[in-house]
């Protein structure tokens, strides 16, 4: 993917919110922040901490990261709390 490719892709998405689908396949829109539960040990943060997640950005790679206390983690290492 090109830089004008993601440029292009990104001008439709936001850092302050983001779509989840609810266990019930509710599509939801959840803005920031929100709380998410840590899943695994990473950094600072501990297992089964909550922490409020500030913005959300996306790598080159198109893999979303979350902005947590000013340090960048990817999305899988959490659970969002509805």
């Amino acid at each position: 993917m090109t830089k004008r490719e993601l440029a292009e892709l990104l001008k439709f998405s936001s850092p302050r919110e983001i779509y989840v689908i609810t266990h019930y396949n509710v599509l939801k829109r959840v803005f920031c922040p929100f709380r998410v539960t840590v899943l695994q040990e990473i950094g600072t943060l501990k297992r089964g901490q909550i922490v409020l997640v500030q913005e959300i950005k996306v790598t080159y790679e198109l893999k979303t990261v979350y902005i947590i206390n000013n340090d960048a983690y990817f999305y899988y290492h959490f659970d969002i709390i509805m």
